[in-house]
């Protein structure tokens, strides 16, 4: 008969293991999946007070998914934006732009401006 070095610890030990192993492969896997955004708006004269960069979407880094989105904003006198028309992109990396364009704050103008704004989603 063999004598058992582990005396029933084999199961729990493996488990451990099993995670230690996971942690040295995965681990450096999830750095390699760091996300840049880079947004871009045209010189429309007025200056922004408040910029909010757009969060990655997870439904798009669980898919892989990048691109650029463009949108066009309609800023009141106040500063505000009142109106955002998508122009181009995925609809997953366009609904976080859209989400982050409403909350921009602008100076105060004379009139009504137009903006373009371009934000480049990619890994």
């Amino acid at each position: 008969m063999v004598p058992q070095l582990w005396s029933g610890r084999a199961p729990l030990t493996k488990m451990i293991l099993g995670l230690v192993l996971c942690a040295l492969f995965v681990g450096p896997q999830a750095s390699a999946f760091q996300t840049k955004i880079h947004v871009e708006a045209n010189d429309s004269g007025r200056k922004i007070k408040n910029r909010i960069i757009p969060e990655y979407p997870d439904l798009a880094l669980r898919t892989r998914i990048t691109g650029v989105a463009r949108v066009q904003l309609t800023v009141t006198p106040e500063g505000d934006v009142k109106d955002v028309k998508e122009l181009g992109g995925s609809p997953v990396l366009l609904a976080a732009l859209v989400r982050a364009v409403k909350q921009w704050k602008y100076e105060p103008g004379a009139k009504d401006t137009e903006v373009e704004v371009k934000a480049n989603f990619s890994r």
